[in-house]
């Protein structure tokens, strides 16, 4: 693609100061000036050959992210499948507090990274006690739309959660109602 030459710039400039309200105190942001146009480099120059390097190039970092980049590429995605609701008598006897619940999760303040791992470790760690139903606390989030909110379910269906993880359902209002989730655990 051709780049604009520098009369477009500078239209594109005044439609974008046009539109701009300075903070309190400030002025008007001001076009650049011909003697900063003149000493830009011209765009029309003949792009010079690059030297061969002398010296092999540097390794390719080796950052958690950019090792996981080409691994996400090349990996088919696993189908995510949400777990099924709990069945209606069992949910039944979880509100009514016949099949108590012992273990309560609250994920409030965190970020996705932290309250994944923290889901993990607090299911896989629930169901090596023997518990049967566990309180999820998300939130409800912003205007009842919270990212914990909407991410906790498809993390449930996702392994190492979708084997130990028999259904789940929105908490009874008090338990925390829509910011909440009932998990059924599997034995």
């Amino acid at each position: 693609m051709k780049k604009p030459g520098p009369h477009e710039d500078l239209r594109l400039w005044a439609v974008v100061a046009s539109t701009v309200r300075p903070l309190p105190g400030r002025s008007h942001p001001k076009p650049p000036s011909a003697a900063a146009r003149a000493r830009r480099p011209a765009a029309t120059a003949p792009a010079q050959p690059a030297p061969t390097p002398a010296t092999p190039p540097p390794p390719a970092p080796t950052t958690p992210t950019a090792l996981a980049a080409p691994i996400k590429a090349t990996r088919r995605p696993v189908p995510i499948q949400a777990p099924e609701t709990i069945e209606p008598g069992r949910k039944r006897r979880i509100v009514r507090e016949r099949d108590p619940i012992v273990a309560t999760i609250d994920l409030h303040n965190m970020t996705q990274d932290v309250a994944r791992a923290a889901l993990t470790r607090f299911l896989l760690h629930a169901r090596a006690q023997g518990e049967r139903a566990v309180l999820v606390i998300t939130g409800k989030g912003t205007l009842g739309d919270g990212v914990l909110r909407r991410r906790v379910p498809d993390w449930l269906g996702e392994p190492p959660l979708r084997e130990a993880v028999a259904g789940l359902s929105e908490a009874h209002r008090r338990h925390g109602g829509a910011g909440a989730l009932y998990v059924a655990l599997k034995r």
